[in-house]
């Protein structure tokens, strides 16, 4: 049975992970880069030291009533959804409640966790860390992986033509903290996400011109719904969860757009969504903006020059001073050898998302990666759970053969797709 966890990361998932090893007796020793708890939550003013963080306007697109750890609810005070500074908070009054930072080394970069060479028998790992330039190795039982997704800038320049020509501003997204620096500018934003429209949102009110490029468009929702109820309350319901698993996609399709345009016509606003995608975003203020004109919808880049932008409808704008791509993240495992770390890059030979399927013991678990409807929260902390329970052995999961074989096939069905 394991004792001692590696937890990697002090992040969302990684005080969930640090928290659930406790509540089963296990001993966590949880390794943080930076200086503090949080991960991309806590604020920094620049982003020099290669994390990724949060914008200063940051708002939370779960609500509080279906987003907290089970055993530690929000304040009644704190605000239905929270700015990034309120959220923090309560991450730092949750690792106070519950004693967990004494657990954490900050300032400390795992550096390899490698299979011990009786790993066979007793699924050990060795752990190389450094602090200020100091390495240390470590033996541990289990080790709980809480990078999560957003770790590599996702910048495709490379899709582009005539980007080496620009000759203005080219960010990501990452690097965006605050619309100071941008008043009087033309502004082009590549990349229809949350954080896309947040961006496009926010520079509106300083930006001479704010453009908004997508290829495949998205469904606009609010944080409020019908009688003011935050939208998650209202959509997260079983009888709607039964209703969708009954109905043909077909028809749930038909009825979701029908929802959705009865606030706004997405067609009219140039957010008309590609067929067959499914990409929703929370921005209570895009639509507006777009009525005013202060963000005006683009068509997917076809060409840079040196001063302007060819877009694929065959419109051009002249003049662009800042290019920003909020065109996401990869993740990866840098710590990891081969071939576990290629492995883990394909959600598919993750079972449940969580244990690499080629382990002969389970003792490595990927906290976080997952992409959910609900709060991440929650979603990490029942992840958390069911790991250190493995861990202890109280829970079985199934031989590395059977895994393998059924992520292989699986795979070898989408190929063929």
């Amino acid at each position: 049975m394991a004792r001692r966890v590696a937890v990697i990361g002090a992040g969302v998932s990684g005080l969930s992970s640090i928290k659930c090893c406790l509540d089963e007796d296990l001993e966590p020793t949880c390794f943080e880069r930076s200086n503090d708890i949080g991960g991309l939550w806590k604020f920094t003013e620049t982003s020099k030291d290669g994390m990724t963080r949060v914008y200063k306007s940051l708002v939370t697109n779960v609500c509080k009533e279906m987003s907290c750890y089970s055993d530690f609810p929000f304040q009644e005070d704190y605000p239905n959804f929270m700015n990034q500074g309120k959220f923090w908070y309560y991450l730092q009054e949750f690792a106070e409640h519950f004693d967990l930072l004494k657990y954490i080394r900050f300032r400390t970069t795992v550096c390899s966790v490698t299979k011990r060479p009786d790993f066979s028998e007793t699924g050990q790992w060795d752990v190389v860390t450094e602090t200020e330039g100091k390495q240390e190795r470590a033996v541990f039982d289990a080790v709980m992986v809480c990078t999560g997704h957003f770790l590599n800038p996702h910048l495709p320049l490379e899709s582009f033509p005539g980007i080496h020509n620009f000759t203005g501003q080219i960010l990501h997204s990452q690097e965006y903290r605050s619309p100071e620096g941008f008043q009087g500018k033309r502004v082009l934003v590549i990349g229809l996400g949350n954080t896309g429209g947040d961006v496009a949102v926010e520079l509106s009110r300083t930006a001479a011109q704010v453009l908004l490029s997508t290829r495949t468009g998205a469904w606009v929702i609010c944080r409020s719904s019908e009688w003011g109820y935050p939208y998650n309350m209202v959509v997260t319901r079983r009888c709607l969860n039964f209703i969708a698993q009954v109905l043909p996609s077909c028809v749930l399709n038909w009825i979701q757009e029908k929802k959705m345009n009865k606030r706004f016509n997405h067609e009219h606003y140039g957010l008309s969504i590609t067929k067959g995608a499914r990409k929703i975003i929370v921005n209570d203020e895009l639509p507006t903006c777009i009525l005013c004109g202060t963000v005006t919808m683009k068509t997917s880049v076809k060409e840079f020059t040196e001063t302007s932008a060819v877009f694929e409808d065959g419109t051009v704008e002249e003049n662009i001073d800042t290019v920003i791509f909020a065109t996401g993240y990869t993740f990866s495992f840098p710590f990891l050898e081969e071939p576990l770390k290629s492995l883990c890059t394909k959600k598919i030979f993750l079972y449940k998302q969580v244990f690499p399927s080629n382990l002969e013991r389970a003792t490595l678990a990927i906290i976080g990666l997952i992409s959910i409807k609900g709060s991440i929260l929650a979603g990490t902390e029942l992840q958390a759970r069911w790991a250190t329970r493995v861990f202890k052995g109280l829970c079985k999961i199934p031989p590395t053969q059977k895994l393998m074989a059924e992520a292989t096939k699986k795979e070898q069905l989408i190929k063929r797709l």
